[in-house]
């Protein structure tokens, strides 16, 4: 029996996600969380085989939540699951320690066989997304660049992002600058979300 941990603040989703998976014989849900937060104290309660995990939830996202557990609990495989299919989100899972990435519209029979093969030692990745990832090439923004476009996401000013983020305005417009570039783009909005898009943030 493969058990499994399943996280997404959607209650609906998640409870279609477990009724769906718990269909399968060799499939058992030991554990429903809504927030990346609560992963790694249920993982450790039920010590799951697998952790199914969304990426946009409140407090920690999935990818956060990915690094905790693939640090903490090695044995606990993981598969994201999510409705956002960018190449950059992609990308960061991966190197945070998923061992698959599909999107939320894959078939329930998919699913269920990407979390055997996860289990297995396995990797599960979305093929479009993965080309997609190649072709792309990796994030070109640095921490920090991703952290102030974050917060140019509201809009506000460099000073605003430099009380925040404890940086003076110049270096604030500096890293924005620097970002705006490597975007493409032609402003700081336009900048973040283009970043957001292609799920650099």
């Amino acid at each position: 029996m493969i058990t499994l941990l399943l996280a997404d603040d959607q209650a609906l989703v998640r409870g279609a996600m477990a009724a769906l998976l718990g269909f399968e014989e060799d499939l058992e849900v030991v554990a429903e969380v809504g927030t990346g937060d609560e992963v790694l104290q249920a993982a450790r309660r039920t010590r799951p085989d697998v952790a199914v995990l969304d990426i946009e939830m409140p407090g920690m996202d999935g990818i956060a939540a990915t690094a905790q557990l693939a640090r903490e609990l090695p044995g606990t495989r993981i598969l994201i699951v999510t409705t956002f299919g960018r190449p950059g989100y992609l990308r960061r899972a991966l190197e945070a320690g998923a061992s698959g990435f599909v999107v939320k519209d894959t078939p329930s029979e998919e699913l269920a066989e990407a979390v055997r093969t996860v289990a297995r030692g396995g990797r599960v990745v979305d093929p479009s997304l993965a080309t997609e990832s190649v072709v792309g090439g990796p994030n070109p923004l640095t921490n920090r660049e991703r952290e102030v476009l974050t917060h140019a996401l509201d809009g506000g000013s460099a000073a605003a992002i430099g009380a925040r983020v404890h940086l003076s305005p110049g270096t604030v417009r500096n890293h924005l600058s620097s970002a705006i570039g490597k975007t493409g783009s032609s402003t700081r909005v336009e900048a973040a979300r283009r970043a957001q898009d292609l799920g650099w943030l």
